[in-house]
């Protein structure tokens, strides 16, 4: 179900498209540390999702298609 991952995607950059802004205006130490996780954190959403994009793992098994569960009983 690749269109699940389409939409986190979107959703990811949606998030970045309003926090982009914010960003820069960071100047305590507090505010730098919660937007470098934040950053590693949308980096980490943005591979995974490409990786089930591009089939290099599988989904999650909450995502599987139904064939393979009917095909083993």
């Amino acid at each position: 179900m690749r269109h699940y991952a389409i939409l986190r995607l979107l959703l990811a950059c949606f998030f970045l498209y309003f926090a982009w802004p914010v960003i820069p205006t960071a100047v305590t130490s507090t505010a730098v540390l919660f937007w470098g996780m934040w950053l590693v954190l949308f980096l980490l959403v943005i591979a995974a999702n490409s990786a089930t994009i591009l089939r290099i793992m599988e989904p999650p098994s909450m995502e599987q298609e139904r064939k393979r569960q009917l095909q083993r009983l």
